[in-house]
């Protein structure tokens, strides 16, 4: 093989990462250990650019191919590491993209790869860096066993494997030892983690001791909110007041062709926990529009739910099928028009729920995480963005504070692009 150093330079790599949360945890991990190369956002300057793929729905796995494609026919001729749930269910086929496509399906290699193409055979271990982000995703556990009968994530990532705890408690330490303010605790199905006796509530407690100022979770299953994990977090002063929560449909019908382990009821029942023990925590959630054999009725069942939950946000699917679920050779597949109609209809709930969100914490105080800072152009004005702790964008002008500052600002109204517009309190 013909190593990419003899270019006469360390080679630049570049990532795509497609999908989910704990693939962009992956990605960032894999970033922050690479001794040998010059990481690069612009594609067009990369010698390398590892493409972490997403393979969850059909349209995922046309995604995913394209942005192999798009890589390849970068003006550099890049040598394209492909790993990710794609790889691991087909490897051949995303080989045979290309004779630059090296298909990886061991995350933990990709980093030899590199190490390979660069010409290098021996590297020191780097320790996790933050890459100057002030918030950022750490894989705890890997694996799910849920089996839906939409997901092919079971067969592509294998059972719940538990990233251990002291593990765990090492990397929040440097991440907070390289300022980061925040670190967003993911998983493919995070409630089973178990280490050894220990859980998710062990997890919370382990990372507020390394005193990290907030840690957030990621997304978790109804099931798997139980008293421990709510008194826990109750507890934890670094807890955001967030959850996501994946609901995928609103009809009990609906969840039982699915595989999904509960009713609405006890979706609700959950939800009610939560907001009983965390006060005024958001929560956001899943839907998927037009599941297979979806009816006018059910589709009407989901968005009188949603609108009952009142979530803070909603992010809407519409149905891909998978090759290899169940789902996909269920009779009476909804067509793609209806599937589209459908969608949009739960977009405009969310965006309404989003709205009263945004109406109920109207001025309220609320702590900021600077996470952007950018001066317009139209008004000269210099802006600071990010998320507070119960995930709502915010905007507001400051002229000194920098990404890692905690602001408190007063929550107003909200903007078209989502954000929430904010006047400045205070900043640490």
């Amino acid at each position: 093989m013909r190593t990419v150093s003899d270019r006469g330079s360390a080679p630049r790599v570049a990532f795509v990462t497609l999908g989910c949360k704990v693939n962009q945890a992956e990605s960032d991990a894999i970033a922050s250990l690479l001794p040998v190369a010059q990481v690069v956002r612009d594609r067009a300057e990369a010698d390398i650019i590892v493409v972490n793929t997403c393979t969850v729905t059909g349209e995922a796995d046309h995604k995913a191919r394209k942005a192999v494609r798009h890589a390849l026919a970068q003006p550099k001729r890049p040598t394209v590491i492909v790993t990710g749930c794609l790889v691991a269910i087909d490897a051949a086929s995303v080989a045979s993209l290309g004779d630059r496509v090296i298909a990886e399906p061991d995350k933990e290699r990709v980093r030899a790869w590199v190490a390979e193409l660069a010409g290098v055979t021996e590297y020191p271990v780097v320790a996790l860096r933050a890459n100057g982000r002030a918030r950022v995703q750490l894989k705890v556990e890997d694996g799910c066993d849920a089996f839906c009968s939409y997901c092919i994530i079971p067969y592509a990532r294998g059972v719940p494997r538990a990233v251990p705890l002291h593990d765990i408690v090492d990397s929040v330490e440097a991440l907070v030892s390289a300022g980061v303010t925040e670190v967003v605790l993911t998983g493919i199905n995070i409630g089973r983690y178990d280490d050894r006796g220990a859980t998710l509530p062990d997890v919370l407690e382990a990372v507020a001791a390394t005193g990290i100022a907030r840690i957030r979770i990621s997304s978790i299953e109804p099931r798997d909110i139980d008293e421990r994990l709510l008194e826990v977090a109750a507890r934890t002063p670094a807890f955001c007041r967030h959850l996501h929560v994946p609901l995928q449909s609103g009809s009990d019908t609906v969840l039982a062709r699915m595989g999904r382990p509960y009713t609405t009821a006890e979706f609700a029942g959950r939800v009610s926990a939560v907001r009983e023990v965390l006060g005024s925590a958001a929560i956001s959630t899943d839907v998927i529009a037009g599941f297979p054999g979806e009816t006018d009725t059910e589709h009407a069942e989901t968005v009188e739910f949603v609108e009952r939950m009142r979530f803070s946000r909603l992010h809407v699917f519409r149905y891909s099928a998978r090759a290899g679920t169940p789902a996909a050779t269920m009779e009476d597949q909804v067509s793609p028009p209806v599937r589209a109609s459908r969608a949009g209809e739960l977009r405009s709930c969310g965006e309404r729920l989003m709205e009263v969100a945004a109406e109920t914490m109207r001025g309220r105080s609320a702590e900021l995480l600077v996470e952007r800072v950018a001066r317009a152009e139209a008004d000269g004005l210099r802006r600071i963005e990010g998320t507070t702790r119960e995930y709502l964008r915010v905007v507001a002008v400051h002229e000194s504070a920098r990404p890692g500052d905690l602001v408190t600002v007063v929550l107003g109204g909200l903007l078209a692009s989502g954000a929430v517009e904010s006047m400045v309190e205070s900043s640490r």
